[in-house]
């Protein structure tokens, strides 16, 4: 016996169906995978969408939490490697100010 997922009709506007089943058949993909997508998709901006507005509101209202956490973040993550901060074509054209010595005239 197969399981087939419970399934349910609901009302869009025809414009709605048709820009679906446009994308549905212009993908080769079921109209029901396409809003699925779609869905997930909306989900996922919606959370970040809240992760940004809490570190918001932490800078804004607790700034030493906020400080608190990111000392926390380079204790643990350590200070980012030069290969993260410089593009290959600027390599050796920058020296950033926690690698420079008295000698260096950059």
């Amino acid at each position: 016996m197969s399981m087939k997922p419970k399934a349910t009709t609901i009302r869009v506007s025809v414009a709605t169906r048709d820009r679906l089943a446009r994308i549905a058949r212009q993908e080769g993909r079921a109209m029901t995978e396409v809003l699925n997508e779609a869905i997930a998709d909306y989900e996922q901006k919606l959370f970040w969408q809240t992760v940004n507005e809490q570190i918001e509101q932490t800078q804004r209202e607790n700034p030493e939490a906020w400080e608190d956490y990111l000392a926390e973040r380079r204790l643990v993550l350590g200070r980012p490697s030069r290969a993260r901060r410089t593009a290959p074509e600027w390599e050796g054209l920058i020296t950033f100010p926690e690698e420079r010595n008295d000698t260096d005239p950059r």
